[in-house]
């Protein structure tokens, strides 16, 4: 029962932890009060971006160092560099500043806890919770957007931004790094209690490749390109969406899609990772791929609130689900002993998504005005995702034989 308890707790620590470092969805918030005090449009989007990317980069060097250190010390050291960006923020002056302390401090600080909160709770259950695990990990992160964007409008309205910087800052501190003392790895002799009436997979095979074995397996790289496709479809919509509404609906009050999308972003998450675990994470996302392609084919069509609502919901779904499912793969595929480092190099899709995903939405408006266009490319990516998910089988023992296990 004690291990039980402690397998609970690394598991709601991990997901609080990721409520709080989730702040970079308060940056919109953020940009149009910058913005409202005179800051140009480009220079109080590039903190955001700066962010995005030492995030997606950091966690290359995070999962690597949670695979040999344990998770407690990164993420440790990540809670506290995601608490002092932020202080710092707080006395930012100049574009620079903000870009330094924001983008580049709290961005691989959100890195460095974002990499060790999955592995460490996986280890913890049984393999075949490895999707519910992983789900409601990555639930907390989306969850971020449904209190932090509206927390923040608060704080700025009643104490300014530099002030709101200062408490977001302080408020991480006292609530992520206590719960990051609380999370480490079970012990070497440790094994998860299997659930009732649970079977084996006939021919399941241990696997343990580190990165570098991983990358020379095809099944990587089919795996790489189906999340970069399918999360710049995602994230497309994400990031226009109230632009969206106001082109097809007229809606100039669209903030409630913002929350749609957010909740079922979340939700998506954690049933995604209860269906992967029924019925196998590829196929999970041919699913989710083909709901989502069917999505941009019709976005275009969506000309009221309601049908707004329905395609927002089924974009966060779209999109959360491969935020569950991915980790999930990558550990069944390759293994947990060298997860951190092999989710990093795979979580590199997601950060190429990051720039495909808005080019190809601006591109399509500055040349039609509209974002027919991009529901098109978006639809044709997601076709080729659905005919990679299709051919993508697991690692076999072939494949362990082909390569060298990693020491």
């Amino acid at each position: 029962m004690n291990k039980l308890n402690k397998a609970t707790g690394v598991l709601a620590a991990g997901f609080f932890i990721n409520m709080c470092i989730g702040i970079l969805y308060a940056w919109s918030v953020f940009k149009q009060s910058l913005v409202e005090q005179g800051w140009s449009n480009a220079d109080a989007s590039m903190p955001y971006t700066v962010a995005t990317i030492c995030f997606a980069l950091s966690l290359l060097v995070a999962g690597n160092l949670q695979d040999r250190m344990g998770p407690r010390k990164v993420l440790i050291l990540g809670t506290i560099m995601v608490g002092l960006g932020m202080i710092i923020s707080s006395f930012a002056t100049s574009p620079m500043t903000l870009l330094l302390s924001f983008g580049v401090i709290t961005g691989c600080g959100i890195g460095f806890g974002y990499a060790c909160l999955s592995p460490a709770a996986m280890k913890w259950f049984h393999p075949s919770k490895k999707g519910l695990v992983n789900g409601l990990i990555a639930a907390g992160f989306g969850l971020a957007a449904v209190y932090l964007a509206p927390l923040t409008s608060v704080l700025i309205e009643g104490f300014g931004i530099n002030t709101s910087f200062l408490i977001l800052g302080l408020g991480v501190l006292a609530i992520a790094v206590p719960l990051a003392c609380t999370i480490n790895n079970p012990p070497a002799d440790y094994v998860p209690e299997a659930p009732a009436g649970y079977k084996a997979k006939s021919g399941s095979a241990e696997v343990s490749m580190g990165w570098r074995e991983m990358v020379k397996t095809p099944q990587f790289y089919s795996l790489w390109m189906m999340y970069a496709l399918a999360s710049s479809a995602g994230l497309m919509v994400i990031g226009n969406i109230t632009s969206i509404a106001v082109k097809q609906a007229n809606l100039t009050q669209a903030a409630f899609l913002v929350v749609v999308l957010a909740i079922f972003n979340s939700g998506g998450r954690v049933a995604a990772g209860i269906l992967s675990d029924k019925i196998g994470g590829v196929k999970t996302l041919l699913l989710a791929f083909i709901m989502q392609g069917v999505n941009m084919a019709m976005f275009s069509t969506y000309d009221n609130e309601i049908m707004l609502m329905v395609g927002a919901a089924l974009a966060g779904v779209g999109y959360g689900t491969l935020l569950a499912v991915f980790p999930s793969i990558t550990a069944d595929y390759y293994g947990l002993k060298n997860y951190g480092g092999n989710y990093g190099v795979l979580y590199t899709a997601w950060g190429v998504s990051g720039f495909i995903g808005p080019v190809v939405a601006a591109t399509a408006v500055d040349m039609t005005g509209n974002y027919v266009m991009a529901y098109t490319i978006c639809a044709v990516m997601l076709a080729v995702a659905v005919v990679l998910a299709l051919f993508t089988k697991p690692v076999t023992a072939d494949d362990i034989a082909a390569e060298p296990v990693a020491a």
